[in-house]
């Protein structure tokens, strides 16, 4: 948390913004002066000083994970390669679809898409669903397309037509809720604006944000929207792995074992209107799933 501190010398008062953070294992105070009295504009202060602290303290570690990645990527014999991609899209599945209350579990999902060998005694919805994604998956790695409303549709449909119908690749028009959070998606009058708007954001920041950052922040405002009558969550997060793919950093899966931290993210950033919140829990989920290329 960010305070304000009043120092008194020589009779004359001056105040600091002071934050503390974990280096190390040690925590450290980083501060920064004011002046002789509380500036008007000291939220927009106090916001700066928070993404320079973290910038310094994260973004050299992302920067490293991506140029180690590339290098092992480089090396790396085709096979394994071709190996890895699958054995993530593998993982990636299982998690998203697992997060959205599918009954696979990991094992059913590698047997599956893997050998071909479906459960028997498994709802044939979380099948066809975990196949589609799959293939999905690998179809936007290799699109030469950039995001828009049409290519997401589309994602949509593909994800859903076998499964969904009714709602496959069709924007919402009327209300929905996220079943145990407190945030309510926008009304359906909203929605398109909404939408639009998130394109312009995202064809303005993609190459100016940091692509992690990007990542995030596409993520977060991508599902605030919650635009389709189901699938929101799976289609921020393709979103996202899209993004740092064609970015060339490591892609992510959010595991089903993290949900709970993920989940917390995402509704206090949206009921507090504070996109930082979702942005660090996601850097430093990032920084713990690649921190093998640290070394």
């Amino acid at each position: 948390m960010v305070i304000i501190k009043k120092k008194i010398l020589k009779g004359q008062t001056y105040y600091y913004l002071n934050h503390s953070i974990r280096e190390n294992g040690k925590v450290r105070p980083k501060e920064v002066y004011l002046g002789k009295k509380i500036p008007a504009n000291i939220e927009k202060i106090k916001k700066d000083f928070l993404d320079d602290i973290y910038r310094k303290k994260w973004y050299d570690n992302i920067d490293t994970i991506e140029r180690n990645f590339a290098k092992n990527w480089r090396v790396m014999p085709k096979l394994v390669r071709e190996k890895e991609l699958e054995n993530f899209a593998i993982n990636f599945t299982y998690d998203t679809q697992k997060i959205e209350g599918s009954t696979l579990t990991r094992r059913e999902t590698f047997d599956l898409l893997e050998r071909g060998i479906a459960p028997k005694s498994k709802p044939m919805r979380d099948v066809q669903e975990a196949e589609s994604h799959r293939d999905l998956f690998f179809e936007i790695l290799k699109s030469d397309r950039d995001l828009s409303l049409n290519q997401v549709q589309e994602w949509h449909w593909k994800l859903f037509s076998k499964t969904k119908t009714g709602i496959a690749g069709k924007i919402r028009n009327y209300q929905v809720a996220i079943g145990g959070s407190k945030f309510m998606p926008p009304s359906p009058v909203k929605v398109f604006p909404m939408l639009v708007e998130f394109f312009k954001w995202y064809n303005k920041n993609k190459n100016k944000l940091h692509p992690v950052e990007l990542a995030a922040y596409s993520h977060l405002k991508f599902v605030a929207i919650h635009p389709f009558g189901d699938g929101n969550g799976r289609v921020s997060r393709l979103i996202m792995n899209f993004i740092l793919d064609r970015k060339k950093y490591p892609m992510l899966d959010i595991s089903y074992e993290s949900r709970s931290g993920y989940y917390n993210a995402l509704e206090r950033s949206h009921i507090k209107k504070e996109d930082r919140i979702f942005l660090q829990w996601f850097i430093k989920r990032y920084i713990k799933e690649h921190k093998r290329y640290l070394r």
